[in-house]
Protein backbone atom coordinates (compact mmCIF):
# COMPACT_ATOMS: atom_id res chain seq x y z
CA UNK A 1 0.00 0.00 0.00
CA UNK A 2 1.35 3.22 -0.57
CA UNK A 3 1.54 6.00 1.09
CA UNK A 4 1.09 8.44 -1.03
CA UNK A 5 -1.75 6.32 -2.66
CA UNK A 6 -5.65 7.47 -2.29
CA UNK A 7 -6.20 3.98 -1.24
CA UNK A 8 -3.31 4.76 1.67
CA UNK A 9 -5.27 8.07 2.49
CA UNK A 10 -8.68 6.22 2.82
CA UNK A 11 -6.81 3.47 5.10
CA UNK A 12 -5.52 6.78 7.60
CA UNK A 13 -9.63 8.00 7.57
CA UNK A 14 -11.22 4.96 8.41
CA UNK A 15 -8.05 4.60 11.17
CA UNK A 16 -8.58 8.31 12.72
CA UNK A 17 -12.68 7.57 12.78
CA UNK A 18 -12.18 4.63 14.65
CA UNK A 19 -9.90 5.72 16.84
CA UNK A 20 -11.62 8.78 18.27
CA UNK A 21 -15.12 6.20 17.84
CA UNK A 22 -14.33 4.39 20.84
CA UNK A 23 -13.54 5.05 24.60
CA UNK A 24 -10.16 6.15 25.15
CA UNK A 25 -8.73 3.32 26.43
CA UNK A 26 -9.20 0.78 23.46
CA UNK A 27 -8.24 3.32 21.36
CA UNK A 28 -4.58 1.77 21.21
CA UNK A 29 -6.27 -1.25 19.94
CA UNK A 30 -7.79 0.59 16.55
CA UNK A 31 -3.89 1.65 16.33
CA UNK A 32 -2.81 -2.25 16.67
CA UNK A 33 -5.70 -3.82 14.18
CA UNK A 34 -4.45 -0.94 11.56
CA UNK A 35 -0.87 -1.73 11.83
CA UNK A 36 -1.80 -5.22 11.19
CA UNK A 37 -3.58 -5.28 8.52
CA UNK A 38 -1.29 -2.62 6.88
CA UNK A 39 1.73 -4.97 7.58
CA UNK A 40 -0.27 -7.92 6.36
CA UNK A 41 -0.97 -5.69 2.97
CA UNK A 42 3.01 -6.68 2.04
CA UNK A 43 2.19 -9.89 2.39
CA UNK A 44 0.68 -12.13 5.15
CA UNK A 45 3.95 -14.64 5.47
CA UNK A 46 6.12 -11.66 6.18
CA UNK A 47 3.68 -10.75 9.29
CA UNK A 48 6.00 -14.15 10.78
CA UNK A 49 9.26 -12.28 11.02
CA UNK A 50 7.99 -9.44 12.62
CA UNK A 51 5.91 -12.10 15.03
CA UNK A 52 8.89 -13.69 15.79
CA UNK A 53 10.59 -10.86 16.73
CA UNK A 54 7.89 -9.46 19.01
CA UNK A 55 7.34 -12.79 20.89
CA UNK A 56 10.87 -13.37 21.54
CA UNK A 57 11.53 -10.07 22.89
CA UNK A 58 8.38 -10.12 25.17
CA UNK A 59 9.38 -13.33 26.67
CA UNK A 60 13.33 -12.68 27.13
CA UNK A 61 11.95 -9.05 28.66
CA UNK A 62 9.36 -10.89 30.99
CA UNK A 63 12.50 -13.43 31.92
CA UNK A 64 14.43 -10.21 32.90
CA UNK A 65 12.11 -8.59 34.92
CA UNK A 66 11.11 -11.56 36.60
CA UNK A 67 15.09 -12.65 37.42
CA UNK A 68 15.29 -8.71 38.35
CA UNK A 69 11.93 -8.84 40.66
CA UNK A 70 12.87 -11.83 42.45
CA UNK A 71 16.24 -10.61 43.14
CA UNK A 72 14.91 -7.46 45.02
CA UNK A 73 11.97 -9.60 46.87
CA UNK A 74 15.10 -11.95 47.67
CA UNK A 75 16.95 -8.83 49.14
CA UNK A 76 14.26 -7.05 51.26
CA UNK A 77 13.12 -10.82 52.48
CA UNK A 78 16.84 -11.52 53.87
CA UNK A 79 18.49 -8.02 54.66
CA UNK A 80 19.69 -9.22 57.94
CA UNK A 81 21.44 -12.23 56.55
CA UNK A 82 22.76 -11.46 53.79
CA UNK A 83 26.18 -9.98 53.51
CA UNK A 84 27.69 -7.80 51.03
CA UNK A 85 29.50 -10.70 49.76
CA UNK A 86 26.30 -13.24 49.51
CA UNK A 87 24.64 -9.91 47.34
CA UNK A 88 27.27 -9.73 45.08
CA UNK A 89 27.57 -13.37 43.90
CA UNK A 90 23.86 -13.53 43.65
CA UNK A 91 23.86 -10.33 41.53
CA UNK A 92 26.26 -11.59 39.22
CA UNK A 93 24.80 -14.72 38.56
CA UNK A 94 21.92 -13.47 37.94
CA UNK A 95 23.05 -10.69 35.63
CA UNK A 96 24.62 -13.51 34.03
CA UNK A 97 21.41 -15.06 33.57
CA UNK A 98 19.83 -11.51 31.96
CA UNK A 99 22.43 -11.09 29.55
CA UNK A 100 22.87 -14.85 28.34
CA UNK A 101 18.75 -14.32 27.75
CA UNK A 102 20.07 -10.92 25.65
CA UNK A 103 22.93 -12.19 23.55
CA UNK A 104 20.26 -15.51 22.56
CA UNK A 105 17.53 -12.75 21.71
CA UNK A 106 20.11 -10.25 20.07
CA UNK A 107 21.26 -13.48 18.04
CA UNK A 108 18.59 -14.28 17.17
CA UNK A 109 16.79 -11.20 15.52
CA UNK A 110 19.80 -9.39 14.04
CA UNK A 111 20.63 -13.09 12.48
CA UNK A 112 16.92 -13.15 10.54
CA UNK A 113 17.95 -9.72 9.49
CA UNK A 114 21.46 -10.74 8.72
CA UNK A 115 20.28 -13.35 6.63
CA UNK A 116 17.33 -11.05 4.78
CA UNK A 117 19.50 -8.25 3.89
CA UNK A 118 23.11 -9.79 4.11
CA UNK A 119 23.60 -13.29 2.92
CA UNK A 120 24.15 -12.29 -1.00
CA UNK A 121 26.49 -9.88 0.06
CA UNK A 122 28.29 -12.19 2.00
CA UNK A 123 28.41 -14.82 -0.86
CA UNK A 124 29.50 -12.15 -2.81
CA UNK A 125 32.88 -11.32 -0.99
CA UNK A 126 33.05 -15.28 0.22
CA UNK A 127 33.36 -15.80 -3.84
CA UNK A 128 35.83 -12.93 -4.18
CA UNK A 129 37.79 -14.72 -1.36
CA UNK A 130 38.03 -18.05 -2.33
CA UNK A 131 38.94 -17.28 -6.40
CA UNK A 132 42.01 -15.76 -5.02
CA UNK A 133 43.07 -19.55 -4.44
CA UNK A 134 41.74 -20.30 -8.21
CA UNK A 135 38.56 -21.87 -6.77
CA UNK A 136 35.16 -21.92 -8.44
CA UNK A 137 32.86 -19.78 -7.19
CA UNK A 138 29.26 -20.82 -5.51
CA UNK A 139 26.37 -20.21 -7.10
CA UNK A 140 23.81 -17.86 -5.49
CA UNK A 141 21.01 -19.48 -5.54
CA UNK A 142 18.90 -17.80 -2.69
CA UNK A 143 15.82 -15.82 -3.44
CA UNK A 144 14.61 -13.55 -0.48
CA UNK A 145 11.88 -11.43 -0.26
CA UNK A 146 12.95 -8.71 2.56
CA UNK A 147 10.29 -8.43 5.03
CA UNK A 148 8.74 -4.28 5.27
CA UNK A 149 10.86 -2.50 7.88
CA UNK A 150 12.64 -5.30 8.89
CA UNK A 151 15.89 -2.97 10.10
CA UNK A 152 13.91 -0.71 11.92
CA UNK A 153 11.46 -2.98 13.78
CA UNK A 154 14.77 -5.29 14.83
CA UNK A 155 16.63 -2.08 15.80
CA UNK A 156 13.56 -0.83 17.65
CA UNK A 157 12.50 -4.02 19.52
CA UNK A 158 16.00 -4.75 20.37
CA UNK A 159 16.67 -1.41 21.72
CA UNK A 160 13.95 -1.95 24.16
CA UNK A 161 15.26 -5.26 24.92
CA UNK A 162 18.19 -3.53 25.52
CA UNK A 163 16.71 -0.82 27.99
CA UNK A 164 15.10 -3.87 29.76
CA UNK A 165 18.60 -5.64 30.29
CA UNK A 166 19.97 -2.11 31.72
CA UNK A 167 16.72 -1.54 34.12
CA UNK A 168 16.19 1.92 32.39
CA UNK A 169 12.14 0.74 31.70
CA UNK A 170 10.48 -1.86 33.31
CA UNK A 171 9.14 -4.86 30.69
CA UNK A 172 5.78 -4.54 29.47
CA UNK A 173 3.56 -7.51 30.42
CA UNK A 174 0.67 -6.85 27.90
CA UNK A 175 2.08 -8.83 24.59
CA UNK A 176 -0.32 -6.79 22.40
CA UNK A 177 0.86 -3.69 23.50
CA UNK A 178 4.83 -4.34 22.76
CA UNK A 179 3.18 -6.03 19.27
CA UNK A 180 1.63 -2.46 18.72
CA UNK A 181 5.24 -0.79 19.65
CA UNK A 182 7.28 -3.03 17.51
CA UNK A 183 4.78 -2.68 14.34
CA UNK A 184 3.16 0.69 14.55
CA UNK A 185 2.30 1.57 11.07
CA UNK A 186 2.97 5.15 10.48
CA UNK A 187 6.72 4.16 10.99
CA UNK A 188 6.94 1.04 10.44
CA UNK A 189 9.20 1.13 6.68
CA UNK A 190 11.20 4.20 7.46
CA UNK A 191 11.21 5.05 10.94
CA UNK A 192 11.59 6.78 13.47
CA UNK A 193 13.16 5.00 15.93
CA UNK A 194 11.70 5.46 18.60
CA UNK A 195 12.25 4.02 22.25
CA UNK A 196 9.39 2.32 24.46
CA UNK A 197 9.81 4.68 27.16
CA UNK A 198 8.94 7.60 24.45
CA UNK A 199 6.58 6.46 22.20
CA UNK A 200 4.99 3.77 24.40
CA UNK A 201 3.93 6.57 26.42
CA UNK A 202 2.02 7.96 23.44
CA UNK A 203 0.46 4.95 21.84
CA UNK A 204 -1.19 4.21 25.80
CA UNK A 205 -2.45 7.67 26.43
CA UNK A 206 -6.28 8.64 26.28
CA UNK A 207 -6.08 11.29 23.93
CA UNK A 208 -8.59 13.70 23.01
CA UNK A 209 -9.71 14.86 19.54
CA UNK A 210 -8.55 19.01 18.98
CA UNK A 211 -8.64 21.11 16.19
CA UNK A 212 -5.53 21.94 16.62
CA UNK A 213 -3.88 18.93 16.26
CA UNK A 214 -6.22 17.86 13.56
CA UNK A 215 -5.44 21.42 11.61
CA UNK A 216 -1.38 21.50 12.30
CA UNK A 217 -1.48 17.53 11.23
CA UNK A 218 -3.70 17.94 7.65
CA UNK A 219 -1.14 21.01 7.52
CA UNK A 220 1.98 19.17 7.69
CA UNK A 221 0.59 16.40 5.93
CA UNK A 222 -0.04 17.93 2.92
CA UNK A 223 3.48 19.68 2.93
CA UNK A 224 4.95 16.11 3.41
CA UNK A 225 2.93 15.23 0.13
CA UNK A 226 4.09 18.46 -1.56
CA UNK A 227 7.87 17.70 -1.03
CA UNK A 228 7.85 13.94 -1.77
CA UNK A 229 5.26 14.17 -4.95
CA UNK A 230 5.79 17.27 -6.37
CA UNK A 231 9.88 17.68 -5.87
CA UNK A 232 11.51 14.43 -4.63
CA UNK A 233 9.27 12.58 -7.65
CA UNK A 234 9.84 15.03 -10.31
CA UNK A 235 13.41 14.89 -9.81
CA UNK A 236 14.16 11.24 -9.25
CA UNK A 237 13.99 9.84 -12.62
CA UNK A 238 16.21 13.16 -13.54
CA UNK A 239 18.63 12.29 -10.89
CA UNK A 240 18.92 8.45 -11.68
CA UNK A 241 19.50 9.49 -15.63
CA UNK A 242 22.56 10.96 -14.39
CA UNK A 243 23.83 8.76 -12.42
CA UNK A 244 23.44 5.76 -15.18
CA UNK A 245 25.12 8.13 -18.34
CA UNK A 246 27.69 10.22 -16.11
CA UNK A 247 30.00 9.48 -18.34
CA UNK A 248 28.39 11.11 -21.65
CA UNK A 249 27.80 14.21 -19.12
CA UNK A 250 30.08 16.45 -18.92
CA UNK A 251 31.08 17.52 -15.42
CA UNK A 252 28.92 20.40 -14.48
CA UNK A 253 26.00 18.58 -15.63
CA UNK A 254 26.88 15.19 -13.27
CA UNK A 255 27.39 18.09 -10.96
CA UNK A 256 23.92 19.49 -10.96
CA UNK A 257 22.89 15.42 -10.80
CA UNK A 258 24.48 15.26 -7.82
CA UNK A 259 22.93 18.29 -5.98
CA UNK A 260 20.01 17.47 -7.27
CA UNK A 261 20.48 14.56 -5.41
CA UNK A 262 21.00 15.77 -2.15
CA UNK A 263 17.55 17.77 -2.66
CA UNK A 264 15.77 14.44 -3.86
CA UNK A 265 17.20 12.59 -0.93
CA UNK A 266 16.11 15.43 2.05
CA UNK A 267 12.54 16.09 0.24
CA UNK A 268 11.46 11.90 0.21
CA UNK A 269 12.83 11.12 3.32
CA UNK A 270 11.63 14.23 5.30
CA UNK A 271 8.66 14.21 2.97
CA UNK A 272 7.54 10.49 4.57
CA UNK A 273 8.49 11.93 8.00
CA UNK A 274 5.96 15.03 7.35
CA UNK A 275 3.33 12.70 6.24
CA UNK A 276 3.52 10.09 9.23
CA UNK A 277 4.33 12.72 11.65
CA UNK A 278 1.43 14.82 10.68
CA UNK A 279 -1.30 11.92 10.48
CA UNK A 280 -0.21 10.74 14.35
CA UNK A 281 -0.45 14.72 15.19
CA UNK A 282 -4.43 14.48 14.18
CA UNK A 283 -4.50 11.52 16.57
CA UNK A 284 -2.65 13.45 19.47
CA UNK A 285 0.30 11.43 19.19
CA UNK A 286 3.88 12.75 19.30
CA UNK A 287 6.82 10.79 16.86
CA UNK A 288 10.62 11.49 17.51
CA UNK A 289 11.79 13.98 15.39
CA UNK A 290 13.85 12.74 12.49
CA UNK A 291 15.30 16.11 11.00
CA UNK A 292 16.24 19.52 12.40
CA UNK A 293 17.48 21.13 9.10
CA UNK A 294 20.94 19.05 8.90
CA UNK A 295 21.85 20.84 5.38
CA UNK A 296 22.39 24.16 7.61
CA UNK A 297 24.88 22.18 9.92
CA UNK A 298 28.69 23.11 10.38
CA UNK A 299 30.36 19.84 10.05
CA UNK A 300 29.46 16.80 9.18
CA UNK A 301 29.49 15.27 12.71
CA UNK A 302 26.80 17.92 13.43
CA UNK A 303 25.26 16.96 10.27
CA UNK A 304 24.64 13.70 11.75
CA UNK A 305 22.78 14.97 14.25
CA UNK A 306 20.71 16.19 12.85
CA UNK A 307 19.99 13.85 9.84
CA UNK A 308 17.65 10.66 10.96
CA UNK A 309 17.98 11.83 13.99
CA UNK A 310 16.62 8.53 15.76
CA UNK A 311 18.86 6.13 13.84
CA UNK A 312 22.08 8.31 15.36
CA UNK A 313 20.78 8.20 19.10
CA UNK A 314 20.16 4.05 18.59
CA UNK A 315 23.79 3.77 17.62
CA UNK A 316 24.69 6.26 19.71
CA UNK A 317 22.76 4.88 22.66
CA UNK A 318 23.76 1.11 22.15
CA UNK A 319 26.77 0.78 20.06
CA UNK A 320 28.77 3.76 20.67
CA UNK A 321 28.49 4.31 24.48
CA UNK A 322 28.74 0.71 25.03
CA UNK A 323 31.96 0.17 23.10
CA UNK A 324 33.26 4.03 24.25
CA UNK A 325 33.02 3.04 27.85
CA UNK A 326 33.89 -0.25 27.64
CA UNK A 327 36.96 -1.71 30.23
CA UNK A 328 39.37 -3.02 26.84
CA UNK A 329 38.74 0.53 25.38
CA UNK A 330 39.47 2.12 28.58
CA UNK A 331 42.62 0.76 28.91
CA UNK A 332 43.47 0.88 25.41
CA UNK A 333 43.07 4.70 25.55
CA UNK A 334 45.10 4.52 29.09
CA UNK A 335 47.87 3.19 26.76
CA UNK A 336 47.38 5.72 23.62
CA UNK A 337 48.19 8.47 26.34
CA UNK A 338 51.44 7.10 27.51
CA UNK A 339 52.63 6.26 24.22
CA UNK A 340 51.39 8.92 21.70
CA UNK A 341 50.59 12.01 23.94
CA UNK A 342 47.50 12.58 26.49
CA UNK A 343 45.85 15.02 23.67
CA UNK A 344 46.26 12.35 21.13
CA UNK A 345 45.17 9.48 23.66
CA UNK A 346 41.95 10.61 24.90
CA UNK A 347 40.83 10.44 21.40
CA UNK A 348 41.70 7.46 20.88
CA UNK A 349 38.43 5.20 22.54
CA UNK A 350 36.14 7.48 21.06
CA UNK A 351 37.88 6.87 17.45
CA UNK A 352 37.58 3.35 18.06
CA UNK A 353 34.00 3.89 18.49
CA UNK A 354 33.41 5.89 15.82
CA UNK A 355 35.07 3.15 13.47
CA UNK A 356 32.72 0.32 14.61
CA UNK A 357 29.44 2.85 14.59
CA UNK A 358 30.11 3.83 10.81
CA UNK A 359 31.23 0.30 9.37
CA UNK A 360 28.09 -0.85 11.15
CA UNK A 361 25.91 2.63 9.62
CA UNK A 362 27.11 2.06 6.04
CA UNK A 363 26.10 -2.00 6.06
CA UNK A 364 22.96 -0.66 7.90
CA UNK A 365 22.02 1.09 4.55
CA UNK A 366 22.84 -1.33 2.23
CA UNK A 367 24.53 -5.12 1.56
CA UNK A 368 27.73 -3.55 -0.80
CA UNK A 369 31.28 -2.64 -0.75
CA UNK A 370 30.03 1.15 -1.58
CA UNK A 371 27.98 1.27 1.12
CA UNK A 372 31.05 0.23 3.88
CA UNK A 373 32.95 2.80 1.86
CA UNK A 374 30.12 5.35 2.29
CA UNK A 375 30.30 4.58 5.94
CA UNK A 376 33.94 4.88 6.38
CA UNK A 377 34.50 8.15 4.45
CA UNK A 378 31.71 9.99 7.13
CA UNK A 379 33.72 7.99 9.99
CA UNK A 380 37.09 9.08 8.59
CA UNK A 381 35.65 12.76 8.19
CA UNK A 382 34.09 12.92 11.74
CA UNK A 383 37.54 11.04 13.15
CA UNK A 384 39.83 12.98 11.75
CA UNK A 385 37.97 16.57 12.79
CA UNK A 386 38.08 15.04 16.93
CA UNK A 387 41.57 14.60 15.97
CA UNK A 388 42.16 17.97 14.44
CA UNK A 389 40.11 19.99 16.67
CA UNK A 390 42.96 21.71 18.87
CA UNK A 391 44.96 22.53 15.36
CA UNK A 392 41.45 24.30 14.09
CA UNK A 393 41.22 26.22 17.27
CA UNK A 394 44.79 27.33 17.42
CA UNK A 395 44.52 28.50 13.34
CA UNK A 396 41.41 29.83 14.62
CA UNK A 397 42.93 32.12 17.42
CA UNK A 398 46.01 32.85 14.96
CA UNK A 399 43.54 33.73 12.23
CA UNK A 400 41.26 35.79 14.66
CA UNK A 401 38.44 34.19 13.98
CA UNK A 402 35.32 34.37 15.40
CA UNK A 403 32.86 31.40 15.48
CA UNK A 404 30.28 33.37 15.92
CA UNK A 405 30.83 35.48 12.46
CA UNK A 406 28.42 35.16 10.27
CA UNK A 407 30.26 34.57 6.96
CA UNK A 408 32.27 31.99 8.34
CA UNK A 409 29.28 30.22 9.91
CA UNK A 410 28.01 30.69 6.08
CA UNK A 411 31.29 29.14 5.07
CA UNK A 412 31.08 26.17 7.41
CA UNK A 413 27.79 25.41 6.08
CA UNK A 414 28.31 25.61 2.33
CA UNK A 415 31.88 23.28 2.55
CA UNK A 416 29.50 20.92 4.92
CA UNK A 417 27.01 20.55 2.22
CA UNK A 418 28.94 20.18 -0.22
CA UNK A 419 30.93 17.42 0.93
CA UNK A 420 27.79 15.60 2.41
CA UNK A 421 26.62 15.70 -0.99
CA UNK A 422 29.68 13.93 -2.88
CA UNK A 423 29.69 11.79 0.13
CA UNK A 424 25.66 10.96 -0.87
CA UNK A 425 26.45 9.92 -3.85
CA UNK A 426 29.22 7.17 -3.64
CA UNK A 427 27.38 4.11 -2.90
CA UNK A 428 24.04 5.29 -4.99
CA UNK A 429 25.49 5.48 -8.50
CA UNK A 430 26.36 1.52 -8.27
CA UNK A 431 29.16 -0.21 -7.41
CA UNK A 432 32.06 1.32 -5.68
CA UNK A 433 34.31 1.71 -8.94
CA UNK A 434 30.97 3.64 -9.77
CA UNK A 435 30.33 5.73 -7.95
CA UNK A 436 34.42 6.96 -7.70
CA UNK A 437 34.15 7.29 -11.56
CA UNK A 438 31.29 9.77 -11.00
CA UNK A 439 33.27 11.52 -8.67
CA UNK A 440 36.53 11.77 -11.20
CA UNK A 441 33.77 12.72 -14.46
CA UNK A 442 33.26 15.99 -12.45
CA UNK A 443 36.17 17.31 -12.14
CA UNK A 444 37.85 15.37 -15.75
CA UNK A 445 34.83 15.86 -18.25
CA UNK A 446 36.16 18.05 -20.66
CA UNK A 447 32.98 17.70 -22.65
CA UNK A 448 31.73 21.84 -22.44
CA UNK A 449 27.70 22.13 -22.82
CA UNK A 450 27.19 24.40 -26.13
CA UNK A 451 23.00 24.84 -25.29
CA UNK A 452 20.06 24.61 -22.08
CA UNK A 453 19.65 21.17 -23.47
CA UNK A 454 23.36 19.80 -23.47
CA UNK A 455 22.81 21.36 -20.13
CA UNK A 456 20.61 19.58 -18.77
CA UNK A 457 19.82 16.03 -20.93
CA UNK A 458 17.70 14.33 -18.32
CA UNK A 459 14.94 16.77 -18.95
CA UNK A 460 13.27 15.61 -22.34
CA UNK A 461 12.62 18.48 -23.94
CA UNK A 462 13.92 21.92 -21.83
CA UNK A 463 12.20 24.35 -24.66
CA UNK A 464 8.80 22.34 -23.58
CA UNK A 465 6.47 24.45 -21.54
CA UNK A 466 5.88 22.16 -19.82
CA UNK A 467 9.18 21.18 -19.35
CA UNK A 468 9.88 24.92 -18.02
CA UNK A 469 6.82 24.64 -15.68
CA UNK A 470 8.47 21.77 -13.82
CA UNK A 471 11.80 23.28 -13.90
CA UNK A 472 10.56 26.27 -12.23
CA UNK A 473 8.31 24.73 -9.73
CA UNK A 474 10.92 22.30 -8.58
CA UNK A 475 13.46 25.38 -8.08
CA UNK A 476 10.88 27.28 -6.61
CA UNK A 477 10.06 24.51 -4.50
CA UNK A 478 13.44 23.80 -3.15
CA UNK A 479 13.34 27.41 -2.32
CA UNK A 480 10.29 26.94 -0.07
CA UNK A 481 11.98 24.10 1.68
CA UNK A 482 15.13 26.87 2.28
CA UNK A 483 12.51 29.45 3.08
CA UNK A 484 10.82 27.60 5.75
CA UNK A 485 14.03 26.12 7.00
CA UNK A 486 14.97 29.39 8.19
CA UNK A 487 12.00 30.29 9.60
CA UNK A 488 11.67 27.62 11.58
CA UNK A 489 14.70 28.08 13.57
CA UNK A 490 13.26 30.91 15.32
CA UNK A 491 9.68 29.06 15.54
CA UNK A 492 7.64 26.74 13.68
CA UNK A 493 6.34 27.12 10.48
CA UNK A 494 2.78 26.21 11.38
CA UNK A 495 2.68 28.90 13.99
CA UNK A 496 4.18 31.69 11.77
CA UNK A 497 1.34 30.85 9.19
CA UNK A 498 -1.06 31.03 12.18
CA UNK A 499 -0.22 35.18 12.67
CA UNK A 500 -1.16 35.07 9.13
CA UNK A 501 -5.22 36.20 8.13
CA UNK A 502 -7.38 32.99 7.47
CA UNK A 503 -7.38 33.37 3.82
CA UNK A 504 -3.84 33.85 3.32
CA UNK A 505 -3.40 30.77 4.76
CA UNK A 506 -6.39 29.00 2.75
CA UNK A 507 -4.53 30.64 -0.77
CA UNK A 508 -1.49 28.80 0.97
CA UNK A 509 -2.92 25.30 0.79
CA UNK A 510 -5.32 25.61 -2.23
CA UNK A 511 -1.93 26.53 -3.77
CA UNK A 512 -0.14 23.19 -2.06
CA UNK A 513 -2.98 21.12 -3.28
CA UNK A 514 -2.78 22.43 -6.73
CA UNK A 515 0.62 21.64 -7.36
CA UNK A 516 0.32 18.38 -5.98
CA UNK A 517 -2.58 17.17 -8.20
CA UNK A 518 -1.16 19.17 -10.90
CA UNK A 519 2.76 17.89 -10.86
CA UNK A 520 3.06 15.65 -8.23
CA UNK A 521 0.47 12.86 -9.16
CA UNK A 522 1.81 12.74 -12.49
CA UNK A 523 5.57 12.93 -11.38
CA UNK A 524 4.78 10.22 -8.60
CA UNK A 525 3.37 8.11 -11.16
CA UNK A 526 7.19 7.11 -12.53
CA UNK A 527 8.90 7.26 -9.55
CA UNK A 528 8.37 4.66 -7.90
CA UNK A 529 8.28 4.35 -3.69
CA UNK A 530 9.77 5.74 -0.26
CA UNK A 531 13.78 5.77 -1.10
CA UNK A 532 14.63 4.78 2.65
CA UNK A 533 11.96 2.01 2.58
CA UNK A 534 15.21 0.28 0.52
CA UNK A 535 17.38 -0.06 3.77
Amino acid sequence: MSITSVTFILFLLVTVILYYLIPGKYRWLVLLASSMFFYMMSGISNGIYILITALSTFGSAIFMQKITDSQKRYFKENKESLTREDKAIIKKKNTSKRKTLLILTLILNFGILCVFKYSHFALEQFNNAISLFGAQPIEDTMKFIIPLGISFYTFQSMGYLADVYWNKIPAEKNFLKLLLFVSFFPQITQGPISSFEQLGKELFEEHKFTYKNYSWGIQRMMWGFFKKMVIADTLSPWVYDVFENYSQYSGITTLIGAFMYSVLIYADFSGYMDIVCGFCEVLGIKLTENFDRPYFSKSIAEYWRRWHISLGVWFKSYIYYPIAVSGWNKKLGKFSQKKLGKTFGKTVPASVALVVVWLTTGLWHGASMAYVAWGGVNGLFIILSLWLEPVYDKCKSKLKIKESATWFRAFQTIRTFILVTFIKVLPEVGTLSEGFGLWKNIFTSRIIPDSWQTLLPFVDNIYDDKSIRTIGVVIFGTLLIFITSMIQRKQPIRQFLGKFPLIVKIAVFVALFFLIVYFGIPASGNAGGFMYAQF
